[in-house]
């Protein structure tokens, strides 16, 4: 990718976080990596298609090199901070709502889009906490760690594909934006970063999002083994067996012990025509139809 010039003016969100780095030292702990680059920045907010009358929620903020930008295009900031250092320096700007505290942990009001030059700590939690938000956002355009960013989008026989690419790409649109250099940063991180824009499926598949992906952890335990070797372990067996005897008394319905659980396995993997494929080969349709076809 072309490098990118830092232009000399400066935007007001560049001159802030010149003066930010001057008070205080950036906190690790908080995965704090000020965007310093105001091309990169822009195109971020530039993927994002806002519209005038938007609410956008930002998380971490920071020295507002993007806070500025989403301002311009965007009815409302609301930015979600968890350092009061760098809330305080925010706290002047107009139709920006500061939420101090960590985002993961917070209710969250109503918003119509997501940008992030996210902490990569909470990557995970992040994209799980959009997804499930009701309504969720019309679109999230999000800075990640490379290694994570490409198993959002990677897909079946890719070496990252997991099932994290599963249960995003079930429910949302990813798509990799561009790349972004460690030396866009201040200061600098020890990994190359990427960005995704992530458009939630409205309405989200009418699935259940604990057993999908207690599924999905089954079937990539080991996901380059085959699907029926990764059911037939004594432990899913085991599982399945108290998942089948709960089941049955919620639903007042007699025990069948006619059959073992293992052969019980064995037939719904068949049935579905998944018993001798490998899950990093497989797409969401493909666990899907496992999904629908339930033991008992």
């Amino acid at each position: 990718m072309a490098k990118f010039k830092e232009r000399k003016n400066g935007s007001a969100g560049a001159s802030l976080e010149r003066q930010t780095h001057n008070l205080f030292k950036m906190n690790k702990d908080f995965g704090q990596h000020i965007l310093k680059n105001p091309l990169v920045a822009q195109g971020i907010v530039d993927k994002a298609d806002l519209k005038q009358c938007d609410v956008v929620l930002e998380v971490g903020p920071g020295t507002g090199n993007l806070t500025m930008r989403i301002l311009e295009q965007a009815r409302k900031v609301i930015a979600v901070e968890m350092d009061p250092r760098m809330a305080a320096e925010l706290t002047k700007r107009k139709r920006l709502e500061i939420m101090l505290g960590d985002v993961i942990k917070t209710d969250l009001p109503y918003f119509d889009v997501c940008i992030s030059n996210t902490p990569y700590q909470i990557s995970s939690p992040l994209v799980f906490k959009l997804l499930r938000t009701s309504p969720p956002p019309r679109v999230a355009v999000l800075m990640f760690q490379r290694e994570f960013a490409i198993r959002l989008v990677a897909r079946p026989g890719d070496s990252l594909y997991c099932r994290l690419s599963v249960n995003v790409q079930m429910w949302a649109k990813v798509t990799h934006i561009m790349k972004v250099g460690k030396n866009n940063f201040r200061p600098p991180p020890q990994v190359e970063s990427s960005v995704v824009r992530i458009e939630p499926k409205n309405p989200p598949p009418p699935i259940d999002f604990e057993e999908w992906d207690g599924l999905l952890r089954i079937c990539f335990s080991r996901k380059n083994k085959t699907i029926g070797a990764d059911f037939k372990t004594s432990s899913v067996v085991e599982m399945c067996e108290k998942n089948y005897l709960t089941w049955c008394s919620q639903n007042d319905t007699i025990v069948d012990d006619s059959i073992t659980m293992k052969d019980r396995i064995i037939k719904v993997l068949n049935d579905v025509d998944m018993a001798d494929k490998r899950s990093i080969k497989c797409d969401e349709t493909d666990f899907l139809r496992h999904a629908v076809e339930r033991i008992p």
